[in-house]
């Protein structure tokens, strides 16, 4: 049975290919993500760099936060998924980015993981708590 509440999030120029996976689901003020990962919207495509695929996941998560009706502020916890260990050094410049004040930061949990499909070399997700 399908709740009622419950609304699948979805932000032009990202999807999770051919599987039927919605960016984000929210039932009441609580909005979890799928995994987000750096997907170039205007060709369609997954950088092979690193860094370029790094700010492009952040840009996509910004946009699917904000298609959900949250702000940074809401998020409570990330979770980042590495198969480049190198991708610590840019999630965290972008991290500082969103999250400038250290007294008010998200959880946030980081692991190598050899499973990421083809060329993805970094992903995450997250929970927001948004305020109804």
């Amino acid at each position: 049975m399908i709740s009622a509440q419950r609304r699948s999030i979805e932000v032009e120029g990202f999807d999770h290919g051919l599987q039927p996976i919605p960016a984000a689901s929210r039932v009441g003020g609580l909005v979890i993500s799928g995994g987000i990962y750096g997907l170039d919207s205007e060709t369609g495509k997954l950088p092979d760099d690193v860094a370029t695929q790094t700010e492009l996941m952040f840009q996509q998560f910004e946009r699917i936060v904000a298609a959900a009706g949250a702000s940074l502020g809401d998020i409570v916890r990330m979770t980042f998924y590495l198969k480049d260990p190198a991708a610590r050094d840019h999630i965290n410049r972008q991290w500082l980015g969103c999250f400038p004040d250290a007294a008010s930061r998200p959880a946030r949990h980081t692991l190598n993981y050899d499973g990421l499909p083809a060329n993805m070399l970094v992903q995450c997700d997250f929970t927001a708590m948004v305020p109804e």
